[in-house]
């Protein structure tokens, strides 16, 4: 679902507030998840077994590192919430998401500057979003880590993971990637050595 800019009205409501007007109104079955990728809603079927795995294993591997006592102690973990970048016309529901206190303590707005990490697992139909125009987006909004699991890594054709980090002027000056079997480590304050050997490619 698009709505093109030029339809909005001079001095009425920008293409922002349009677009998000739509997407807060959207009335979809169980599973299904509305993003808006530079200005368009986006809606994508629910996952298969294969994502929700390597989603449900990150999850139990990070909320285990949260239970320790230091710089996470009171971070908390959510699926399916939303993130939003109005500078890149943006609203996105990452696989995972690490927010540095409660969720009832962030701002009305949502914003994506909130976030300590955001995980995303490539599926066929989101792999280039995930690749492209969300790795802009979390850069944009300064989130500190990006976490992708590919599943089709498009320049070696295999699972690979990468840990983007260290975000200035609008993108990541840090990236770490390795293929599916061997170790990455979530840098401080997770602190975190994560066995991608246990994902489905």
């Amino acid at each position: 679902m698009t709505i093109p800019e030029s339809e909005t009205t001079v001095g009425g409501p920008s293409h922002w507030e349009v677009v998000l007007r739509a997407w807060e109104v959207l009335d979809l079955p169980d599973g299904w998840r509305a993003e808006i990728i530079e200005g368009a809603i986006s809606i994508m079927t629910p996952p298969k077994d294969e994502h929700a795995h390597i989603v449900a294993l990150l999850n139990r591997w990070i909320v285990r590192a949260t239970l320790m006592e230091g710089a996470l102690a009171e971070a908390t973990v959510h699926q399916n919430i939303d993130l939003r970048v109005p500078l890149r016309s943006g609203l996105y529901i990452p696989d995972l998401l690490v927010l540095p206190g409660s969720i009832m303590l962030r701002g009305p707005e949502h914003g994506a500057e909130d976030a300590l990490l955001v995980v995303e697992v490539t599926s066929k139909s989101t792999a280039k979003k995930d690749r492209g125009s969300k790795l802009w987006g979390y850069a944009q909004a300064g989130i500190p880590f990006y976490l992708l699991v590919d599943r089709w890594d498009p320049e070696s054709g295999r699972g690979e993971v990468t840990l983007f980090g260290d975000p200035e002027k609008g993108r990541y000056t840090s990236v770490t990637k390795v293929p599916f079997g061997k170790e990455i480590h979530l840098p401080e304050p997770f602190d975190l050595t994560l066995d991608t050997g246990a994902f489905p490619s």
